[in-house]
């Protein structure tokens, strides 16, 4: 009996002296540190561009940067290399070929009506007219000077290098859709497919509208640039060669596999301008439309940072880390785990991620607007 009354008897004490500590209140939390609280990561900056529904806010202008029907001259240029040309075409080239084309049918009818058999019975054997030939020799090599002197300088200016401070675009054609990087913003990369209309997708798929464009010109993704700021183009190809032309910039460049072309030019009017591949590059050539948004830089920064790009000579915010708890085991995890991660080569290409556009859209038509 008494083997079985010690037990008890130190059971119960042991018992007395433990419940006070499961009785006490727990310890509060200790308070987030600033530190932490730097840490958390911000809020994701919406796209000045797109409406909540993902819908481009800005909308093309009638006659602005796409083709307008039986229209016969070029269209508005908002580029200064652009406006130098339609200065050129206007002024210089369009007076010149309506005097000579207006001199030459005047000239067949005057000789047609004065030397005909029977105004003219006994032709005259005159040759060799000094002055005739003076003429005939000096009147073209003036035309060909008056001609030359703007068109030199308009072919060094669509060539002049980038300034330091441009922003490069580098556009890459693929068959058939084009994908698009900036390099000096943290390298975003878009990739834009033709939109197609609302009878040619299947049930919740984005169709166009009239706030995306004209038919066969509306993209899903525009390409987003600023203006008054100095671009740097480069194009390249995938596969066969393109060619990245968008007329109210004056551009046109061919994207050749495994060669990089580089043009530049400043935007100088906000706006929805259209293009498309300008070089026969397979089936679907009709089909890879080019649609860029012209905005403000203070626009432009902020799309930067909606697609988690950086502009340049911005300071990098600190990489957040996850907030390790007490326990040491924690610790020797996180630990563990950082240690086991292999070293990536930063210099790597990444593995490309564009898709492809879909098939021929039924019904599409004539590749005109």
């Amino acid at each position: 009996m008494r083997s079985f009354l010690v037990p008890t008897i130190l059971l119960a004490t042991g018992m007395a002296f433990a419940s006070p500590g499961l009785a006490q209140p727990a310890a509060p939390a200790p308070a987030a540190s600033p530190a932490a609280a730097s840490a958390a990561p911000a809020a994701k900056v919406a796209d000045p561009t797109l409406d909540a529904a993902g819908k481009p806010l800005t909308r093309p202008q009638p006659g602005i940067g796409e083709p307008v029907d039986k229209a016969f001259s070029l269209q508005p240029q908002v580029t200064p290399t652009g406006q130098e040309a339609h200065w050129f075409h206007n002024t210089i080239l369009l007076p010149l070929i309506t005097i000579i084309c207006i001199f030459v049918l005047l000239l067949i009818v005057w000789v047609i009506i004065r030397y005909r058999r029977a105004a003219n019975a006994t032709p005259s054997r005159t040759s060799h007219n000094t002055a005739i030939e003076i003429v005939w020799t000096l009147a073209p090599v003036l035309i060909l000077v008056a001609i030359a002197i703007p068109s030199i300088k308009l072919l060094a200016a669509q060539f002049k290098p980038a300034p330091k401070n441009a922003v490069t675009l580098k556009a890459i054609g693929n068959q058939w859709f084009w994908s698009y990087e900036y390099p000096d913003n943290g390298g975003i990369q878009l990739t834009a497919n033709m939109l197609k209309e609302e009878g040619q997708v299947t049930k919740g798929q984005r169709y166009r509208s009239d706030a995306d464009g004209p038919r066969l010109l509306a993209t899903d993704q525009r390409v987003v640039l600023p203006v008054g700021v100095p671009i740097r183009l480069v194009t390249t190809a995938t596969d066969v060669i393109h060619s990245w032309a968008v007329p109210a910039f004056w551009i046109k460049l061919d994207a050749i596999p495994g060669r990089l072309n580089e043009t530049s030019f400043i935007i100088q009017k906000e706006g929805v301008y259209f293009g498309q591949c300008s070089e026969l590059c397979g089936a679907r050539h009709a089909y890879m439309p080019i649609a860029v948004e012209a905005v403000s830089p203070a626009k432009f920064a902020q799309w930067v940072a909606a697609k988690g790009g950086t502009m340049p000579g911005a300071k990098a915010e600190p990489a957040s880390t996850t907030a390790l708890g007490n326990d040491a085991t924690d610790a020797a995890t996180a630990n563990a785990a950082t240690e086991a991660e292999p070293t990536v080569d930063a210099t790597a290409t990444p593995a490309p991620s564009n898709k492809p556009a879909t098939a021929n859209p039924a019904g599409a038509g004539n590749t005109g607007n």
